[in-house]
């Protein structure tokens, strides 16, 4: 299995989150995104879809990017069963609860998804949610943070909810702990404020500050500006 940094070599990885509603809505978004220069994307259903039908549309994509990374977000499933559905056309895999316990010294909920990937024999990387919005609340940043590198490719956190960017020290705290491990941002990262994580994150998850307003469609210039904003 390769690894984060194998995969994303550079500094940093720009993966803005499709808001899955039809395929040819998805195909073309993936264009958008493809084009202006992002490391891959994620497809996400915000309303409802079942985790079949994201599959199906995922497959398309993957037909029309045969190359480019493509991950998925099932918010249909709980996390333990997401990997059952998952295969070798998925890039990678993100979920918002990856079961991290900051009280607890065996991690039972984390090792018990640990096992269902390893027995789906599924190869792509993991991005597991920490301290992450609409979940569990974290007082000790730090621990669960170092905690989860031992169950996940790239620790992923948030701001406190969607469209919310993550508080700096919030975000400087876990990096802290994880020394050269990913972390990732899934929340409240736009063109304008990106700039105030690039030395202290390695990987951006973004779609609302990307949309046109009042559709779940990209703005080409701002995809282009937040990839322009992190590259320089």
């Amino acid at each position: 299995m390769a690894s984060y940094k194998e995969i994303f070599p550079n500094a940093h990885a720009v993966l803005p989150v499709i808001h899955v509603e039809t395929t040819s809505q998805t195909l073309r978004n993936a264009e958008v995104a493809y084009q202006a220069g992002a490391n891959g994307a994620f497809l996400i259903s915000m309303q409802g879809m079942r985790h079949e039908d994201l599959a199906k549309i995922h497959e398309t994509a993957r037909k029309e990017f045969p190359t480019w990374w493509l991950g998925i977000n099932y918010l249909d499933l709980p996390t333990i069963k997401v990997f059952d559905n998952l295969n070798s056309n998925i890039s990678g895999v993100w979920v918002d609860d990856a079961g991290i316990n900051e009280w607890v010294e065996q991690q039972v909920e984390a090792e018990k998804i640990q096992q269902a990937r390893e027995s789906s024999g599924w190869d792509g990387l993991y991005f597991g949610g920490v301290a992450f919005k609409y979940q569990r609340h974290v007082n000790r940043l730090e621990v669960v943070a170092q905690v989860a590198t031992r169950f996940m490719d790239v620790v992923t956190t948030s701001g406190s909810g969607t469209g919310s960017a993550p508080d700096r020290e919030k975000i400087f705290r876990m990096k802290a702990s994880i020394d050269d491990r990913p972390l990732a941002i899934a929340s409240g990262i736009s063109p304008d404020n990106v700039g105030d994580y690039l030395d202290i994150a390695d990987c951006f998850l973004v779609a609302t500050s990307l949309l046109i307003p009042g559709t779940e469609d990209f703005d080409k210039s701002r995809v282009k500006d937040l990839i322009q904003a992190v590259r320089g």
